[in-house]
């Protein structure tokens, strides 16, 4: 039996463009065309605001580099939105783009609470953070088995469960556009066994619930120590973001056929398709205002100390290497723990918490990360007790 996906599209192309015959061409497509456009760009002018105040004031580059990440959320879903609205031939492609966006996101937040914690600490200790946290049962649905915070298992776990949507959600983008290819992904059609989509998402779905459960269990783990620093908010920030973008590409998706029904040059699925990532430009407007509360440049101001460069901090915003190293050294941890391994070296809590060096030692880090996590140069001796970095 020969199972073929149907067409996402149309056969017929609209040939008309914006001025014809001298005049504005303005239908409804077009003036969706420009209100996500103007979207986009206020989300870019406003999440831009938000990134260079960080950048002129950055005190803590462990923390801030995580919130220049996150940051950039809003307008990477409202440029792609847009993109994906303008071609809405190829929106599956752009929507497999956009998505991927979110690992980097909650990767990003994770190392971002553990820099918190670590701050509350007495000297930035990783193990004075939690060292009063008991042996105590996981949350729902495992909480049956039972786990101690202060052994580095703990930490390794927690780092991977996260830290592994950023390679699995990019991997299932890439599988998803290789099959949309070869016309056999099937996105917009019924869910079946003979096309790829429903394993693509099984896939995805199992990555991002670990990766969410790794993240609530840290933040019931360390509520306390995060007092103060609006946790919720920022999750919420990153969170809403996703639910709405699934739920109302949910909704549309159920109007096809419906209250949804197609044209000459667009199908059912196409409008729906536009109206989702309509909805997303301009709902980026107001997520990157929320964002610009939730994560202030205010705690990270200092009277005393002068204004920082911008791009060192851009760079370091775009530069992965420090999630290559947690997940790189998660994994040696689990591979020297599995049976047969010859390894005799133990990690201990502070090397598992550690984050931006904290608990490396010098001779274990490589050149670039030494580079990475290495001071600012201070410009008078005044400055040098600071926790800012001097103009550049």
């Amino acid at each position: 039996m020969n199972h073929t996906c149907p067409s996402d599209n149309t056969a017929n192309v609209d040939q008309s463009s914006f001025w014809s015959s001298g005049n504005l061409n303005w239908d409804q497509h077009r003036i969706g065309w420009a209100i996500a456009g103007g979207c986009a760009v206020l989300t870019v002018i406003i999440s831009m605001i938000s990134v260079l105040r960080h950048c002129r004031h950055y005190t803590k580059p462990n923390e801030q580099r995580q919130i220049l990440r996150i940051l950039y959320m809003p307008p990477v879903y409202a440029v792609i939105s847009f993109f994906s609205y303008r071609y809405f031939r190829s929106y599956t492609y752009y929507s497999l783009i956009e998505v991927s966006y979110e690992a980097v996101t909650l990767s990003a937040f994770l190392l971002l609470l553990i820099e918190f914690v670590a701050a509350t600490a007495t000297d930035g200790d990783a193990t004075k953070a939690i060292e009063r946290k008991d042996k105590r049962p996981l949350p729902l649905p495992f909480c049956c088995w039972r786990y101690r915070p202060t052994k580095p298992y703990f930490m390794y776990t927690v780092k991977w469960s996260v830290l592994q949507y950023v390679i699995i959600r990019p991997a299932v983008s890439i599988a998803g556009i290789v099959c949309q290819i070869y016309n056999v992904l099937c996105e917009s059609g019924p869910y079946s066994i003979y096309y790829a989509n429903v394993y693509l998402e099984v896939v995805d779905c199992v990555s991002i619930s670990v990766a969410l459960y790794g993240l609530l269990l840290f933040y019931g783990l360390t509520k306390e120590e995060l007092a103060g620093r609006r946790p919720l908010a920022k999750f919420l920030c990153i969170k809403l973001i996703v639910v709405f973008t699934f739920y109302q590409s949910f909704i549309f998706s159920a109007l096809e056929g419906r209250v949804i029904k197609a044209t000459e040059y667009w199908t059912a699925g196409n409008i729906a398709d536009g109206l989702n990532a309509l909805a997303i430009c301009i709902e980026m407007v107001f997520f990157s205002l929320l964002m610009m509360w939730a994560y202030t440049v205010d705690e990270y101001k200092m009277v005393t100390t002068k204004t920082t460069g911008i791009w060192r901090p851009l760079w370091e915003s775009i530069n992965y290497w420090d999630f290559l190293t947690e997940i790189w050294g998660s994994f040696k941890f689990f591979f020297n723990r599995s049976p047969g391994s010859s390894s005799g070296k133990k990690a201990d809590f502070a090397q598992a918490f550690g984050v931006g060096g904290r608990s490396v030692e010098d001779g274990d880090r490589s050149t670039e990360e030494s580079m990475r996590l290495a001071p600012y140069p201070y410009s008078n001796t005044h400055n040098a007790d600071s926790a800012s970095p001097v103009l550049s």
